[in-house]
């Protein structure tokens, strides 16, 4: 009898039940929190995503399925499971969040910019035709595609809808680049550009009024929902937040949607999107593929974005540092602190820190926009 308790204990440690995929997918996880720790490369995504990742490839855990049965209890289910099923409004909340923390006073100073943000965003369009030609079909490519936009919770809402199959590597890799923005953007940016345009010092930014700051959501959330119903979640919830912060009259809505609500509804994303990277399901060659083309999508919407800002600053008689147009992408306010750091590397006076996010900004709502323009053209395709 003590034997037999003796190998049934034995039997049930995960040691003994270690599938070669989730091995590789634990030193994954650890190579993650290495750089999330010891590199600082957005720690806040990093972290969770790692970890999430290292519990759910830990064998014989139950902690996470992706797909419990139908009818299981939730008392039932695992607890990374559970916070996996509330996927279809954490993307939303985080827009939320996102709102409430962003200032698109360097937007409307700038209208410009939102030619900026929207060039960035060819990255999505690039991916999304190459992924056809690599044999994804429209919805897996479109989901694929929106990696470009390097804006994670986009990312994850447009997969859930049309291919939520590849949900985990399409997830996996939008956060892994927004965490890599420092590493992948600065050579694309150099290669494009000289060191005297990068050393382009801009003129300050008109003052906008607060007027203008409590309209610029009203009116956005207006026009696009008006012409592209789709992106009501995304786009509403991006700006109500921005509302509860700039209408001065919501004080606690605005600081609990900017800190406490995005912080837990990040910890409860990241773990679910680390969870979902399973090695067995995990480590295939149409993930490798997604992993590839959303790597070629985010430079080619950074190279978009710097290629667009070099014409503006053509047409402005030198006017425009065309480092701004990288932070077209939507990884706020990363890529806007890359632009910066470029910038003053060719010029130590220059300060592009409020230029760049106007683009940054921009792009936020142009992956929003690409998102529920793919979602409209491929739902039900």
């Amino acid at each position: 009898m003590i034997v037999e308790t003796l190998i049934k204990f034995a039997g049930d440690m995960g040691i003994f039940n270690m599938d070669f995929r989730s091995a590789i997918m634990l030193g994954v996880a650890c190579l993650f929190l290495f750089l999330a720790v010891n590199k600082g490369f957005e720690p806040l995504l990093l972290i969770p995503i790692g970890f999430g990742m290292l519990l759910s490839n830990m064998p014989v855990t139950g902690i996470f399925e992706a797909h419990p049965a139908e009818g299981t209890a939730l008392d039932a289910m695992g607890l990374l499971t559970i916070f996996y099923l509330l996927k279809p409004i954490l993307p939303s909340l985080i827009f939320m969040g996102v709102g409430a923390m962003t200032d698109f006073g360097p937007l409307i100073a700038n209208p410009k910019s939102l030619y900026l943000g929207a060039a960035a965003q060819l990255g999505i369009f690039t991916s999304f035709t190459l992924a056809i030609l690599v044999g994804f079909n429209a919805q897996e490519a479109a989901s694929i595609g929106i990696i470009g936009g390097a804006d994670g919770p986009t990312a994850i809402y447009i997969t859930q809808r049309l291919a939520p199959h590849i949900l985990g590597a399409v997830a996996v890799a939008a956060y892994s680049y927004m965490a890599l923005v420092p590493v992948i953007q600065p050579p694309v940016m150099k290669a494009l550009t000289s060191k005297k345009e990068r050393a382009i010092k801009m003129e300050q930014l008109r003052p906008v009024t607060q007027r203008e700051k409590i309209l610029f959501p009203v009116m956005v959330t207006i026009v696009v929902v008006l012409l592209l119903p789709a992106a009501a979640p995304l786009v509403g919830m991006l700006m109500l937040g921005n509302l509860f912060k700039e209408s001065g009259k919501t004080l606690r809505l605005s600081d609990t949607s900017a800190n406490a609500l995005i912080n837990t509804v990040t910890i409860l994303l990241g773990l679910a999107v680390g969870a979902s990277a399973q090695g067995p399901t995990f480590l295939t060659m149409a993930t490798i593929k997604i992993v590839v083309l959303g790597v070629l999508a985010f430079i080619v919407g950074t190279a978009g974005g710097v290629l667009l800002g070099k014409l503006m600053n053509a047409l402005s008689g030198g006017k425009v540092n065309p480092l701004i147009g990288s932070a077209g992408v939507s990884a706020v306010p990363m890529a806007a602190r890359v632009s910066q750091k470029v910038g003053q590397e060719a010029n130590p006076s220059n300060f592009l820190l409020m230029h760049a996010m106007g683009p940054n900004v921009a792009g936020v709502i142009g992956s929003a926009v690409a998102a529920s323009v793919m979602l409209s053209m491929f739902s039900g395709y």
